[in-house]
């Protein structure tokens, strides 16, 4: 395979911008072909990103056809991501999906075969692992100055007034915005899902048909146990769109507001009533090149494609974010506590 990656882009919608705006800045990589549903949407992402060139139409297939990609970018709804990433998959392409993996853990299993069988890589849009401060925080997890961890806590509240199919979307926090979360609460404490139990509702004055907010408690290996609070029709006040963290271990405990306030206290003594504390010099950059959002995971992606490596995001990896989700969700279905499988 040449340094050249030819890639062709299905779903034209909203979050295309964002991937199409890191793509086009990647060296060696070039845009040769996008797909929707609505051809006049491909028609005009192709105008707003100069590609000219690129092949444009409503049938994924015809499509691969004609451009022949290394790379295919899944920017379709939840619903769609299985069909078009097998599809990809069979075609001989290596593909990079926008979260969620799939919409079930049935159509997972059947991605994530279907790369196995082509021998094509399949990884997912998590950008929000690829942003400095995250790397941070799990830079002061790994030097162990936090004792062994034990307590994590995210909470996530936001007044989001999106219109269009979020708005009538069962689970829409879960679903649509908790993967996210729930994907960085594994990057932090480096543990997989055991087990959830889960509360969704629907508090008064939303804006949304179905629930919106949701309480969750995942126990994790290692013993450590993950809460996570949130809302997307709380207004005011709002946090970040990364949440406020806390992580306690059993020498101390790091906090981080999802943005820039990145904190962390360690024990410096005991025998009295309060340890005496010691502040933890967070100065220093992290030493990752696994920062900058889409443009990091897209070129990371097109990395491992080109030497062979295997991405952060991999699909059998990432395949635990999408459990944690459908487990808090079964869980608020049935109001019981239920294992996390994938």
């Amino acid at each position: 395979m040449t340094d050249s990656m030819r890639a062709v882009l299905v779903g034209c919608g909203g979050i295309s911008t964002a991937w199409l705006k890191a793509a086009t800045n990647i060296d060696g990589l070039q845009i040769v072909g996008l797909v929707d549903i609505v051809e006049a949407a491909a028609q005009g992402r192709a105008w707003e990103y100069d590609l000219a060139d690129a092949a444009i139409g409503t049938d994924l297939g015809k499509v691969l056809d004609a451009t022949a990609p290394d790379i295919v970018f899944n920017c379709t709804i939840p619903e769609a991501h299985a069909g078009v990433t097998i599809e990809a998959l069979q075609h001989g392409c290596h593909v990079l999906s926008e979260k969620p993996l799939a919409d079930s853990m049935e159509n997972a299993r059947k991605s994530i075969e279907t790369a196995k069988q082509t021998g094509k890589i399949f990884a997912v849009m998590q950008n929000r692992r690829y942003i400095e401060p995250i790397r941070l925080l799990r830079g002061v997890v790994d030097t162990g100055q936090l004792g062994t961890l034990t307590t994590v806590n995210t909470d996530f509240y936001l007044g989001a007034h999106f219109g269009g199919f979020r708005d009538h979307m069962p689970h829409v926090l879960l679903l649509d915005m908790a993967i996210h979360t729930f994907d960085a609460a594994r990057l932090l404490t480096g543990a997989d899902p055991v087990s959830v139990y889960c509360h969704e509702w629907n508090p008064a004055g939303s804006w949304y048909d179905q629930d919106a907010s949701a309480i969750a408690i995942f126990e994790m290996t290692d013993g450590i146990m993950y809460t996570y609070r949130g809302s997307w029709c709380a207004e005011g006040l709002p946090t970040s769109w990364e949440g406020e963290w806390r992580i306690v271990g059993s020498q101390g405990t790091a906090t981080w507001d999802g943005g820039d306030d990145l904190r962390a206290q360690v024990v410096a003594e005991t025998g009295g009533f309060h340890s005496a504390l010691d502040d933890v010099d967070l100065s220093t950059p992290a030493q990752t090149p696994k920062v900058g959002g889409h443009t990091g995971v897209i070129a990371d992606f097109v990395r491992c494609v080109r030497t062979g490596e295997t991405p952060e995001t991999i699909c059998t990896d990432n395949v635990k974010s999408l459990a944690m989700v459908l487990g808090a969700i079964e869980s608020a279905e049935t109001g019981h506590r239920v294992p996390v499988t994938w």
